[in-house]
């Protein structure tokens, strides 16, 4: 499939005209640097990779992958142009070393970054962009943002793996309270990683990678019990991270046992799929977890630059990726997310990137059921 970019070039118009000296001052600036740009040649655009086609009529199509804050919002105009090459280009934020993704009811796109210390927010559909940030903070300063939740009313949760502590902010990205600041500054948790939010319940889940536990607190961090402890049994961990809630079910990616655990919201273990190894439906360094609409399981292997697809009995059903630099390829890929569409974002994070899949599963029938 062979998609064509079309660039859009933007006009504006002076409502106030400017003078004749400044008029042919920006003129004279601009128009060289246009001349050598027309003379350019035009940028080959390669064609994604065909479609994953699978069995029932399944498919997998490569969307697009985005890094900058330029992305969102709209192509600037000409005068808008001239501006930037005058007073130079506004300092744009990008991606830097991403590492999980999140989206919420408004299709805003969340991505921690370790590197920038902060939270980057894509809104494609309003075009807009902001990013969050509490480095500089006396107190409860995020340092190093590590995984991302959101409640039913798109409030943000981070987990800050250096501080111990969970940041929350509101929807429109203000700073509201942190989790786990014990007296004295530090944090409650020794490295928190994976977090997931219950609003229904209200709970929320944390996983403390170093303590081997699920932390399972109130909407006020309150601890009420813990799941799991250091072992390689049934619901017992070696360095979990990752969680993700699914229907009545809570997942984990129990790292260094190289598996992604299943249990229900309570704690009782459910099943286990992964094994160690190179193998295809093998796990070695797995990353981010997701469901899609079907409750296929979908395992990132940072390794091996690939996304694993199982079903409930571990069989794996496709896989996509592969190591390199151009679409549908990984370096170092981290976060998984995927939205109510079955729109599947991953983390890239080496390429510094999150790329962008659809997956279309059985056409629904009339009377609700799925079918071929």
């Amino acid at each position: 499939m062979v998609r064509f970019l079309l660039e859009e070039r933007g006009t504006a118009s002076f409502r106030c005209g400017p003078t004749l000296a400044a008029l042919s001052l920006l003129l004279v600036l601009f128009l060289p640097i246009a001349a050598g740009a027309a003379k350019r040649p035009k940028e080959t655009i390669k064609p994604s990779a065909p479609d994953l086609l699978m069995d029932g009529g399944r498919k997998l199509t490569f969307e697009r992958s985005f890094s900058l804050e330029r992305e969102v919002k709209p192509k600037r105009g000409f005068w808008t142009r001239v501006v930037d090459l005058v007073a130079g280009q506004p300092d744009l934020h990008y991606l830097v070393s991403p590492y999980s993704v999140v989206t919420d009811s408004r299709a805003r796109i969340i991505v921690s970054d370790v590197a920038a210390a902060g939270v980057h927010i894509f809104d494609f559909e309003q075009q807009k962009y902001k990013f969050l940030s509490r480095r500089d903070t006396r107190k409860d300063a995020m340092l190093t943002p590590q995984c991302v939740a959101v409640d039913a009313q798109d409030n943000i949760y981070v987990t800050d793996s250096q501080s111990g502590k969970v940041f929350v902010f509101d929807a429109n990205g203000k700073y509201r309270r942190v989790i786990g600041s014990l007296k004295g500054g530090e944090g409650f948790f020794k490295r928190p990683t994976g977090i997931a939010v219950d609003s229904a319940a209200q709970r929320i889940y944390v996983t403390d990678t170093l303590r081997n536990k699920i932390f399972v607190m109130d909407m006020q961090g309150s601890v009420l019990q813990t799941i799991g402890k250091t072992g390689t049994g049934d619901g017992e961990f070696n360095l979990p991270t990752e969680l993700r809630l699914h229907g009545d079910d809570l997942a984990v990616v129990d790292a260094m046992n190289f598996r992604v655990q299943v249990f229900d919201r309570s704690g009782t273990f459910r099943y286990a799929i992964g094994q160690p190894g190179d193998g295809t439906g093998w796990m070695f360094r797995p990353k981010g977890i997701g469901f899609d609409s079907e409750s296929h399981l979908y395992v990132v292997d940072g390794q091996w630059g690939v996304v694993q697809v199982f079903n409930e009995q571990g069989q794996l059903l496709y896989s996509f990726g592969g190591k390199g630099t151009g679409a549908e390829q990984f370096q170092l890929p981290t976060g998984l997310q995927i939205d109510e569409h079955d729109r599947i974002y991953v983390v890239d994070s080496f390429n510094r990137r999150v790329q962008v899949f659809h997956y279309y599963g059985l056409a629904q029938a009339a009377d609700g059921r799925q079918q071929p």
